[in-house]
This record gives C-alpha cells, structure tokens and sequence, in this order.
C-alpha cells in the first residue's frame, strides 16, 4: 500500500469480550487512513455487520473454521462454549496458519502488518516468515498482562502441587501483585509439560512477547505504573495504550441494543424502565459474556437482591451447549414475581454502555471483566467486584485496593455468596457511608478517561503515534 494508506490485517478471536473492542479499534484505523481486511470465520462475520456497514471500504477474509473433538459442530465463538473452551478454541485456530499464509502469498499487495488479539500469538512466526510486522491488541489491562506474562516466560510451579491456596508472588511487577494459585489464569493452571495442546499455548505466549508491539485498551493514567514496567520488560517502548476504546455509535439505542446478541428485554423498555427511578438508585448485575452462575449462586443472589431492598437490573445469561443446563443459569421461579417493580431482569445479552450511563445507576456487580471496567469507569459508576476467573482478580484489586473506586462483595467461579453479606453490601452500594467518596473517585477517573481520547488527551496521542508508526513500518517493508 501507499506509505499514507498502509494495509493491515486485523485477526479478533471469536469471543464477545476479545472481538468487540478489537473491531471498535478497527473503526478508529479506518478513521485514520488505514486499509483494512478482517479474519473471521463463517458464523463469526455477523459480528462486522455494525462495523462494515460504517466502513464499507473494509475487506473481509473468511476462512472456513476448522474441526475440533471438543467443539461441538456448528460452533465457532467461545460464548457458545463453557468456560474451558477457551483453551481447544486457541489451539483450533493455529490449524488457521497455513490457509494464511496462501492467502498472503495470493494476494497482489497484502498487508504490511498484521494486527491479532493475545491468544493469537501463532500469527507472530506467520508475520516472521512472510518479512512483516505482528502487534498484539490486548484487551485486558496491562496489569493482567504483566502478571500472564511473567508466568508464561518464568513458569513458576507450586511447591505443594495438592495446595489451592499457595501464594504466587509477582515482586517485580509494581505493588508486589500475589494471589493464591486458584486465582492464577486457568489456563496456566491448565499447562501440562510435553502436552501438544499447553504447549503450543506457551509458544503462543511466548510469541506475544517476542511481538513487535503490544496495543492496549487502556489509559495511561490508570495503569501507568505497568505500561512503564511492560517497556521495560519487553525491552523496547512499542507499547501504546489507547482506551478506553469506545464503540462508534455508544449514545445510540439501535446501534448498541444490538451489539452483542439478542435479548429477551428491548433496550428502550430497560431505559423507560431507568427514567421512573431515581438518581444513583439502581445496582446493575452483570457477569459478562461468559460466565454462567450455578443454580445455588443464582439463589442465594435472588435471595440478597430481594433482601437489600435496592433497585436492580439483573442481566443473566442462560447454560450454553457445554454446560449440564439442569445445574446453571436457572433464576429460581418464585423470584421475578416478588421483586416486581422494583427489579428488572433480562436475559443473555443487556446494552450495558446505555445501561451505566443512565443517571439512575448507582453501582455495577460485576465479574470485573476489562471491559465492563472500562465501561463503568467511562460512566463514573463505582463497583461490586466478583471476580471468577481470567484476568479478573488483577482487575479487581486494581479497583479495589489502588483506585478505590469498588468495594468486594465475592470471589471465585464456584464461590457461593452469603445473601445476608451481598444483601447488605448492595444495600451499602447505593446509600452507605461511603458511597459519595467511591462516586466522587469514579467520577474524576471518568473525566480523565474521557479527555484523554479528546483530541490532545494522552489516548488520542497514542492512537496518532502507533498510526504513525505503521504508516513508517509500511514504507520500509515496501522499500
């Protein structure tokens, strides 16, 4: 391409929380001057529909999704698949490399670099042989990252391999980050030596690390400390950090009540439901895109949100093909009918960037997934935190012990709350003592994030610097 136009392949893996603010990011290349051409699969394309109907310019490369034993047929994103399809999804993709590679060797001016999410590290040695650049968009945080990372290059084992609960200390990353092994991501836990699968999941790793660049959804002054730590550890400052990603259309009903799915509630039912409560009188509850709660978790919260008296919103999502749907995602029947009124529940997919920037949201109970925390901090609303998995514990206590923005009311997947305690904490949420302090910090972060993707804002540099960057790569590939 001309050095003004570079061309770039962007390649999202087939998650809602991994493709969604890699595709917002795409909008934003498009917006400068960057040729683009996505990698999806089949059942994967509807998700372009909002993106490419924006920027018909965009191209598109469906390759046909390759055949897994533990992929039901017919599947080809994780949201259809329990928790641990994670793992089988990235090992699937790498089957991807050579129907890549002809691709590009086909293609009269292929791109100049190639742009893939952090479970994609295969497409590093694939950039390797054809003479490009491959960076890593990372949608966690560059705590998150910093903590993967470090496992993945020093493989730290337990010392009592029957111990759940042994700490593992990070006392190179800033603030001595430790958790106990069962908060470590599952899919290190997973790791065994020699096995095919674990082991082509620790060369991906390995392969983000040896990338040419990391981009980050994220913004400098909430996580300064780690990106500077994350230059140094990488060795190079190819590291940019330009979040909140936001997504094109985000104050629009009928762009965003479709986002992610379909749900059982219309969005502009939920926001007439919003405008008859008050101000700051609302807890919304939501788990993300993955996580389905047990039938106990699920009780003994109907059972708190009933208890607390609070206002609520309860988005939840039903058992996928993997999971025993007699055992999960099963809101006990007696509950819809007494909290009437005062509570809405919705099912599968809510519109939760026009939900936390209704002036009648108090707190978020959240998994603390990044981009539902991007989502409240660019709303200004304070958090519950129950994290479950993945990079979810780093999260919390980013918002917990260091921006003091969220109080913790659970942790862990399989962790059954006390509804007396989550009653009291969501009571607490909404009118406790503290309350107005965690609002007045959550706010503040809010106009931080919000400046800095304003023209000038530190995000808006970042994002003009790395356009700047590819544009310079591009001329010395073409050279």
């Amino acid at each position: 391409m001309s050095e003004n136009h570079p061309h770039v392949l962007i390649f999202p893996y087939p998650a809602q929380g991994h493709m969604l603010p890699l595709l917002d990011f795409t909008h934003q290349l498009v917006n400068n001057g960057v040729h683009i051409t996505i990698l999806v699969t089949p059942k994967n394309l509807p998700f372009l529909n909002p993106l490419l109907s924006r920027n018909p310019s965009i191209k598109t490369l469906v390759l046909p999704f390759p055949s897994h034993p533990s992929i039901p047929a017919g599947v080809e994103n994780v949201k259809d698949l329990p928790a641990n399809g994670f793992l089988s999804m990235m090992c699937n993709l790498g089957k991807l490399r050579d129907p890549i590679l002809d691709w590009f060797g086909n293609h009269p001016s292929p791109p100049s670099a190639i742009i893939s999410d952090m479970f994609l590290g295969f497409t590093h040695e694939i950039a390797t042989q054809l003479g490009i650049r491959r960076y890593v968009f990372s949608p966690s945080g560059a705590l998150a990252l910093s903590v993967v990372y470090s496992l993945w290059r020093e493989m730290p084992k337990r010392k009592d391999p029957n111990d759940e609960n042994e700490n593992f200390h990070f006392p190179n990353i800033p603030n001595s980050p430790k958790f106990p092994f069962w908060q470590i991501s599952p899919i290190y836990r997973s790791y065994v030596e020699g096995d095919p699968s674990t082991e082509f999941i620790r060369e991906c790793y390995l392969a983000d690390i040896a990338s040419h660049g990391i981009v980050f959804n994220t913004f400098i002054e909430l996580e300064n400390v780690y990106l500077d730590y994350l230059m140094k550890y990488l060795g190079h400052n190819r590291v940019w950090s330009v979040g909140p990603v936001l997504p094109p259309g985000e104050d629009d009903v009928s762009v965003q009540s479709n986002r992610g799915g379909s749900s059982s509630v219309l969005a502009s039912e939920i926001l007439a439901w919003l405008d008859r409560c008050e101000d700051h009188s609302v807890v919304y509850v939501c788990f993300g895109s993955q996580a389905v709660l047990t039938n106990k978790q699920m009780e003994e919260l109907a059972i708190a949100l009933d208890k607390s008296g609070v206002h609520f919103i309860l988005s939840a999502k039903r058992a996928t093909k993997g999971h025993a749907s007699n055992d999960y995602g099963v809101i006990p029947s007696w509950f819809e009918e007494k909290v009437a009124g005062r509570g809405l529940v919705v099912r599968d997919w809510a519109p939760q960037v026009l939900i936390l920037k209704h002036r009648a949201i108090a707190a978020f109970l959240t998994h603390c997934g990044w981009n539902s925390t991007l989502e409240s901090l660019i709303a200004g609303v304070p958090l519950l935190t129950w994290p479950m998995g993945a990079d979810q514990f780093a999260n919390a206590n980013l918002l917990v012990d260091e921006h003091e923005v969220a109080i913790r009311a659970c942790e862990g997947a399989q962790t059954v709350p006390n509804s007396d305690e989550l009653a009291a904490l969501l009571a607490e949420a909404v009118q406790g003592n503290k309350v107005e302090e965690r609002r007045l910090r959550a706010s503040k972060l809010r106009k931080i994030a919000i400046n800095g993707i304003k023209e000038g804002g530190n995000s808006f540099k970042e994002l003009a610097a790395f356009v700047k960057h590819l544009r310079e790569e591009a001329t010395i590939i073409e050279a």
